[in-house]
């Protein structure tokens, strides 16, 4: 066979090959280029829009839901007592409902983090009509008697100021009252060195005889489960954290029916008492210096205003029984939020203010900061992949060129091995006559 019928024949099979492999190759990675920068532009857009309005309605339902748990929850907790007011007034009866009511907590254990079934009520005790306490249970055991005391006097509360005695026995069969949270007060230094606050929150109800009122009924809440519904949320992250970082500006946070702060990542804002059992007073325009210089920093968002007009609005507004979203100034920086009242009422707790609102904030100058960083790592991805599917694309392109032209070079000796000598001279002859012509 003439060289130039070899080189026609290669090249229809090269041709052949390239239409059926090289073309569909090309087209199929330049389809997935794009796609990649597709997806980084969409991407690269959501990651800078991230507090559109969209999510910020997300947020909001988030508080919502979270709210509506803690509802509920605290629902759980006043039908427990209703019916802890019909069990036999025995130690061993109230010893045993205290022990099987649990629930999990997450707890640290070195580097691991896992949940431990935990006491619902650090103390269930029952008084007479005077106050003294007849029987109480503390942490899962029976108190010996040399630990029961007179709780219509505060200063013998744990904490020297509860009335929560005083304040059940006025109450009507079927009411309850319910504490504010209750506990000792962790300062700023005590927080940086791992101190967190532990309190409670009483749930007490009068009991009756046949005589009348016979003494008071009191639940004690571990304030830890309450506080549990909003330390392991990040507002713009689905996943649970073990305990939020306050300085991102990116959490959740608790807030009572006065104002005050009740649940925070930074546990020095949470009201709490002083050892005498007077309340650690909220920060005000005018203390504000003395005391963060104390590192004591509860917040009571009523009094904020100095900080933002807004602050006090939100408070105002979720006391009202209102949801919403609001920006502020807070610290120099601006905030989210979104807030979302606790529907849950007893005689002290009377519409629509109820318990209190959950609030999710977002420090907006730190989000769209990173943001940015998102989209420009986004952006360096994109162009990284682009990059390696063009190099590998031309490697490709240059191994199946090799690959055809050993094939086309295979294919036309086997046909020649084919064809018999003579009919390939003939072949030869036939061709060298078309060339003279």
């Amino acid at each position: 066979m003439s060289e130039t019928k070899k080189d026609k024949q290669l090249f229809t099979v090269a041709r052949v090959f390239f239409l059926l492999i090289v073309i569909p190759l090309s087209l199929m990675a330049i389809l997935i280029a794009n796609g990649i920068y597709k997806l980084g532009d969409t991407a690269r857009e959501r990651a800078v829009a991230g507090m559109d309005q969209k999510s910020q309605e997300e947020i909001k339902i988030r508080a919502m839901n979270t709210a509506d748990e803690v509802a509920s929850f605290l629902n759980e907790r006043k039908k427990d007592l209703l019916i802890a007011t019909i069990i036999p007034a025995t130690e061993s009866a109230f010893k045993q409902f205290v022990n099987e009511n649990k629930r999990p907590l997450w707890v640290k254990d070195g580097a691991n983090i896992h949940q431990v079934p935990t006491l619902l009520y650090t103390e269930m005790s029952l008084t007479d009509s005077k106050g003294n306490e007849v029987i109480k249970i503390t942490n899962g055991d029976i108190a010996p008697k040399s630990k029961l005391t007179n709780v219509s006097v505060p200063a013998n509360t744990t904490y020297k100021s509860e009335d929560y005695f005083n304040k059940a026995k006025s109450l009507n069969k079927g009411e309850i009252y319910v504490s504010n949270v209750t506990g000792w007060y962790v300062n700023k230094a005590e927080f940086d060195k791992g101190k967190r606050f532990s309190g409670v929150v009483r749930f007490a109800a009068p009991v009756f005889g046949k005589e009348g009122f016979a003494g008071v009924l009191c639940l004690t809440v571990d304030v830890r489960h309450l506080e549990g519904f909003t330390d392991h949320i990040v507002p713009t992250q689905a996943a649970p954290v073990f305990e939020a970082d306050a300085s991102t500006g990116n959490y959740a946070f608790m807030v009572d029916g006065r104002g005050m702060i009740i649940s925070h990542p930074a546990d020095y804002h949470i009201a709490g008492l002083n050892p005498d059992g007077t309340p650690v007073a909220p920060l005000s325009e005018q203390t504000k210096d003395a005391m963060m210089k104390k590192g004591e920093e509860v917040l009571n968002l009523n009094l904020l205003g100095y900080m933002d007009p807004t602050m006090p609005v939100v408070a105002k507004d979720a006391a009202a029984g209102k949801e919403g979203m609001k920006t502020y100034k807070f610290a120099g920086h601006t905030k989210f939020v979104a807030y979302a009242p606790i529907k849950f009422y007893a005689s002290n707790l009377p519409k629509p203010a109820g318990f209190g609102w959950i609030g999710m904030g977002i420090d907006v100058d730190k989000a769209n900061e990173l943001a940015a960083a998102t989209s420009k790592k986004i952006q360096e991805e994109s162009k990284s992949w682009i990059t390696t599917i063009t190099l590998i694309i031309i490697i490709s392109v240059v191994l199946l060129f090799f690959i055809m032209a050993l094939l086309a070079r295979g294919i036309t000796r086997s046909i020649e091995a084919e064809i018999p000598l003579e009919a390939q001279e003939a072949i030869k002859s036939y061709d060298d006559d078309d060339e003279d012509k």
